[in-house]
């Protein structure tokens, strides 16, 4: 068992959104953290002290998803507002909006090589975009109730997809087909995701129960039941060595795969715990849930070997490599039983004087969006479905070449922010987008009179010259 030095720790706490927090994700460099919630909002932290923290204001329901892309210069998110954006990770916040779904998009998730984006929706489908052409390719049918999450393999050849109807599916982008089908006869999975090294899938179950199963031989290989409520997300550590899991009963643990064993039991939340996620060099992880809050942890166990595992597993990101040592999980179904040496941490007893983040908080608003929409025409882009200026290829350029957007004044949010507090109420924030969408709409009718009347006047002095020659060439046969 790992010593005492070597547990996570709490660091700090982030209070600013207004309703219970359902996704968030750590920046690839590890310097700032995007947080979703009910509040309709996204809110992007920064870890230096002091620093202040943007709310993005545009999507009209509750955001279910997000995630920054791998080069860290775009945010993706989903919402029950049936739309995708993707935002500039900074104050300029301009967004580009994709609409094809028919309900409620419950999660995104971008390609590793920053290329494609998936996105899991109620209306029974998974959509995958093209960044570079900002454009719909396809949709994925099979599923017969409401996809909750889609999920990329680390080498971008497969999906995985867990619904409603109690299935897991694996696609293959290539061939735009299932190929794979795990059931459940008991519940659904909430979450799911592909392991580090692509051979293993986790899913976060609806019954309680987190199972690992390896996708080469199909075969569950280790299945956990450690929560007493609902499994709502997982995330893997970059080793693949260990899985952190978060759940209704208001804990976080984190679960040893390679021993198949529960290591440690986090009580820093106060009701259900419905997102969480390692950094992208497993250093930290980050929880959120129905307290509205935020804790940021550090993870300080296995920090020596991380960087060469994760190093390691680079190497091995293809489908058809052979099983690596790190890949043998135990081959038998693991009904696990909680042991006596778990850990358990309850930051709230064991810490006094922790850093709780309530920054100044300025507001982002974002009128000015292209948006992109599933067409008929599922192969070669159209030349007009090309997105101007910086999303032409967001994943490939520098986030400093975007326009500016409208920013609204900083104000100090307290602990408990009131109605009266927001900076800029959601009904005024509806109708300012409304106004803005009749402006354009004027605009337009005014470009359109002017084009009118132009050519009415050239006519006008067409016919007064035709006239003019008339009436010279009456007066001179007379």
């Amino acid at each position: 068992m790992a010593s005492a030095t070597e547990d996570p720790v709490l660091e700090r706490y982030f209070k600013g959104h207004k309703a219970a927090i359902t996704s968030l994700d750590l920046s690839p460099n590890g310097k700032q953290l995007a947080t979703a919630s009910w509040d309709t909002f996204l809110m992007l932290w920064n870890f230096k002290p002091h620093a202040r923290a943007y709310r993005y204001v545009g999507h009209k329901d509750v955001v279910t998803s997000v995630q920054f892309s791998p080069h860290g210069n775009l945010l993706a998110s989903a919402s029950r507002d049936r739309t995708v954006r993707l935002w500039i990770p900074d104050k300029r916040g301009k967004f580009s909006e994709f609409k094809a779904h028919t309900a409620p998009v419950r999660s995104v998730d971008f390609s590793a090589d920053g290329q494609f984006l998936a996105t899991a929706s109620e209306d029974k489908s998974i959509k995958v975009w093209s960044m570079y052409r900002q454009r719909f390719l396809y949709s994925l049918y099979r599923h017969t109730h409401w996809v909750r999450c889609a999920k990329f393999s680390p080498d971008g050849r497969l999906i995985v997809s867990c619904s409603e109807d109690k299935t897991i599916k694996i696609w293959d982008t290539t061939n735009k087909q299932c190929v794979n089908n795990f059931s459940d006869s008991v519940g659904f999975a909430n979450f799911v995701d592909f392991n580090p090294s692509g051979t293993c899938i986790a899913s976060a179950g609806s019954d309680q129960t987190v199972k690992v199963w390896d996708v080469r031989v199909n075969k569950l290989l280790q299945h956990y039941q450690v929560h007493s409520g609902g499994v709502n997300c997982i995330s893997f550590h970059p080793s693949g060595n260990y899985l952190i899991t978060a759940s209704s009963d208001g804990t976080l643990k984190i679960l040893d795969l390679l021993e198949g064993r529960l290591i440690y039991t986090l009580q820093g939340h106060t009701g259900p715990v419905f997102t969480v996620s390692f950094s992208k060099g497993g250093e930290l992880f980050a929880s959120g849930g129905a307290d509205t809050q935020v804790l940021l942890w550090r993870t300080n166990f296995d920090e020596l070997h991380c960087k060469g595992l994760t190093k390691r597993n680079l190497k091995r990101l293809h489908f058809d490599s052979p099983p690596h040592l790190l890949d043998i999980y135990p081959r038998t179904p693991h009904p696990h039983e909680e042991k006596v040496e778990t850990v358990e941490i309850n930051p709230k007893l064991e810490v006094i004087d922790l850093q709780i983040s309530t920054p100044p908080v300025m507001d982002i608003l974002s009128f000015d969006s292209t948006t992109t929409t599933e067409t008929s025409g599922r192969t070669l882009p159209d030349k007009g479905e090309e997105a101007c200026g910086y999303f032409l290829n967001p994943s490939l350029m520098s986030p400093e070449c975007s326009p500016t957007t409208t920013k609204k004044k900083t104000e100090d949010m307290s602990d408990l922010p009131c109605e009266s507090q927001r900076s800029i109420p959601l009904a005024v924030t509806d109708a300012l987008e409304h106004i803005m969408e009749q402006l354009n709409v004027l605009t337009q009718t005014v470009s359109i009179l002017e084009q009118r009347l132009t050519l009415t006047e050239d006519k006008l002095k067409d016919c007064l010259e035709n006239q003019q020659k008339l009436f010279s060439a009456v007066q001179q046969k007379s």
